[in-house]
């Protein structure tokens, strides 16, 4: 069969209704930026981390009631709380659950927890405490790899090594949290084979998800100073949709596809430009294999 597993999909078989993201600003920040590993992050990462905007000054519950009052919160039958910012597991154990428990318990209509965070900040203590929460609740990571290559992990001043990734996985995996691990396509310095290096490593992982991204030039980013001095060259939209066809090829037919491209803010957005127009992206892809002869999985060996 044509396609791929879309997250909307696995959604509705987890929970048999509408469910919506509400991204969460938990006021975290990064062992990349406090000086414990760095101190500017993240080659491609702003001083807003993930560019949830609005709600830097709210409160968790203040940040929840407003996408719930919102057109697209009234529609939702069930909300995931998606702690999105920064490393969203780097703070005390007490701190942690006190702010999920905020999220959680700000409304009956949340039937998942989402956590995005660095792979180097998972730990026994934190995932007991996430393994906590899902008597009630579904329970995700989303784990910060973007690439097996660890040379371009230095490169991007990312400050974590595979070792991290697979230590991560193996705790998650302990106790059944499923585990969303992040992609970048078209980072600095990469090629083909880096692509094909990290699905590999990714299969072996033997994870329930991946969320594929663009590589894109923000204003006020490491990587724009790299961009203006010609150190790096973005992809154009055509590689792009190249890689992530061979992502998904094959990549493990039953890994669910969190997502296919990244959302870039068009007032911080340099270069590419297809990065202004995700649904043209999503849409090529898609009619890639709706009507052709490629499926997710169709060149998985493992």
């Amino acid at each position: 069969m044509n396609g791929y597993n879309r997250l909307n999909t696995h959604l509705k078989n987890l929970f048999n209704k509408r469910t919506l993201k509400i991204c969460i600003n938990g006021g975290f920040t990064c062992p990349n930026r406090d000086g414990t590993k760095g101190i500017n992050g993240c080659a491609f990462c702003i001083n807003g981390g993930s560019l949830v905007k609005g709600n830097s000054l709210l409160s968790i519950r203040e940040q929840i009631n407003q996408f719930i009052s919102s057109y697209k919160g009234e529609r939702a039958d069930a909300y995931i709380a998606y702690f999105q910012e920064y490393t969203n597991t780097y703070a005390p154990i007490e701190i942690l659950k006190e702010k999920y428990d905020e999220a959680l318990n700000s409304s009956d209509k949340f039937v998942a927890l989402d956590i995005d965070t660095r792979p180097d900040c998972i730990n026994e203590e934190v995932v007991e405490l996430l393994h906590s929460y899902q008597d009630k609740y579904h329970v995700f990571v989303e784990l910060g790899l973007q690439t097996s290559n660890e040379e371009t992990h230095k490169r991007i001043n990312q400050n974590i090594t595979n070792d991290d990734v697979v230590k991560a996985v193996g705790l998650l995996k302990k106790y059944n949290i499923e585990t969303v691990i992040h992609l970048m396509v078209g980072l600095p310095g990469e090629t083909h084979q880096d692509i094909v290096n990290t699905i590999n490593f990714i299969n072996k992982l033997d994870v329930e998800g991946i969320k594929i991204h663009s590589t894109y030039v923000l204003k006020g980013t490491q990587l724009e100073k790299m961009f203006l001095s010609n150190e790096y060259l973005p992809l154009s939209i055509d590689a792009y949709i190249s890689e992530v066809v061979y992502i998904l090829t094959h990549v493990s037919p039953k890994v669910v596809i969190h997502r296919i491209t990244g959302d870039a803010p068009e007032d911080l957005l340099l270069v590419p430009s297809f990065a202004k127009n995700k649904k043209l992206i999503m849409n090529e892809i898609n009619n890639l294999f709706e009507n052709g002869n490629i499926y997710q999985g169709k060149y998985y060996k493992f």
